[in-house]
């Protein structure tokens, strides 16, 4: 199953028209959040922001297209209110739509002369001060079209495409270009810049290498754990299924964090407990499930400087449950915390309820559902504190090592 989440970037609440998706039921994103909605494969939809009850922009999907691929635009035919962007998650090369839409419109207003602004009125809607604040359809008044084609062209979907016997305008045309394959994605609404924020957070406190490696298999076994990898227990009250990432790309104290891709998994029962083999060069975490938020093992097999193990548990993007990480050279260092009811002791404003329904602990330092829950960090420095895992980043959390390139790592 995949995933549209369409994230409020404005001031106000939003309402969006949703057909295809949502049960066609109207959705209401508050300000400044996300809503998460299910988008299965084969499925087609558009999400149609709403201005005083008047359909506005709208995002046209359709999930697994042709060629296994995702479809999308950002259409203005019906109207237009505000700026909306879409893409997939993680990928900007996919985005469509202008995310200054109405700032665009309102410079040309500006430049229109007399004429002009006499053959569009009634369908630019203006406020008090003469300010564009919503324009009618351009597919039904050829003027409008025009006159938006000189400012969102190749852009935004503007009039009708090609159809029957119509070639259609090439812009246009060029909207409905397939993105990569099929992933969650990501739909930005404001009044201002609608560029989405999601980019993968970069975890600058990491001690990383330079290359990233994807783990092509795991090798599962209750017996004595050999060569590198990780000693994975699940001491939680259900069986659990625990995804490895790879990090996208490690820097010179930096990584980019991988959202989309894991590259092997393991399934737990309570109580078990499995070695993980992994390639030395691994770099990256494990967690618990494939959504965020959860809490965070981060580590390295080999780092560059003693080839040994280097690890960390992490909350910045969230907290579902308590964790360990420890070393396993007999050094025994270890970090973390084993709290089981960190979650339930939270505020309210603290968390935020997963798209698989689990509640779980918000991110510290935001993500592309939204910015920095600060309730989440007041309680989460208190409850857990910096010693003991990575809260916002920064310094104060020690770095377990393990010069057998192997740790353990505990969920509960």
């Amino acid at each position: 199953m995949h995933y549209i989440h369409v994230h409020n970037k404005s001031q106000h609440d939003q309402e969006f028209e949703v057909h295809g998706y949502h049960d066609n039921k109207n959705l209401i994103v508050k300000a400044g959040q996300t809503a998460t909605i299910e988008a299965p494969d084969k499925t087609s939809g558009a999400i149609i922001a709403l201005h005083d009850g008047h359909e506005g922009e709208q995002a046209e999907i359709t999930k697994d297209g042709w060629g296994g691929n995702d479809t999308f635009d950002i259409s203005v035919i019906v109207g237009a209110g505000g700026n909306m962007t879409i893409q997939q998650i993680g990928d900007a090369s996919t985005r469509k739509g202008d995310p200054t839409f109405m700032q665009d419109l309102r410079k040309a207003w500006e430049r229109a002369d007399a004429k002009k602004k006499e053959e569009l009125k009634g369908v630019v809607h203006l406020d008090k001060s003469g300010v564009p604040v919503r324009i009618d359809a351009p597919k039904s008044n050829k003027a409008l079209e025009a006159f938006v084609r000189t400012f969102a062209e190749n852009k935004v979907y503007i009039g009708i495409g090609a159809w029957g016997n119509s070639k259609g305008d090439a812009g246009d045309n060029a909207q409905s270009s397939a993105a990569h394959g099929n992933k969650d994605l990501i739909l930005t609404y404001s009044d201002g810049d609608a560029t989405p924020d999601d980019h993968a957070p970069q975890l600058a406190h990491r001690i990383q290498g330079s290359v990233v490696a994807h783990v092509k298999a795991v090798a599962a076994s209750t017996g004595a754990p050999s060569g590198p990898g990780i000693v994975l227990s699940n001491k939680g009250q259900r069986e659990d299924k625990y995804f490895f990432y790879p990090n996208y790309w490690n820097g010179n104290g930096t990584a980019g964090a991988n959202f989309d891709k894991p590259s092997t998994s393991v399934s737990l029962k309570p109580g078990e407990t499995h070695f993980v083999s992994l390639p030395a060069s691994f770099k990256g975490r494990v967690q618990r499930g494939t959504f965020q938020p959860a809490t965070w093992a981060e580590f390295q097999l080999s780092a560059d400087n003693d080839h040994g193990a280097h690890g960390d548990i992490s909350l910045e993007q969230g907290c579902d449950g308590a964790a360990t990480i420890a070393s396993t050279d007999g050094s025994k260092v270890e970090g973390g915390f084993t709290e089981r009811d960190i979650v339930e002791k939270a505020p309210a404003a603290a968390k935020q309820k997963r798209q698989d329904g689990v509640e779980c602990i918000a991110s510290t330092m935001g993500n592309w559902m939204g910015g920095p829950n600060h309730a989440a960090i007041e309680y989460l420095n208190k409850a857990v504190g910096q010693k003991k895992a990575y809260i916002t980043g920064g310094t104060g959390t020690p770095d377990i090592a393990s010069k057998n390139q192997r740790l353990a790592v505990t969920f509960y």
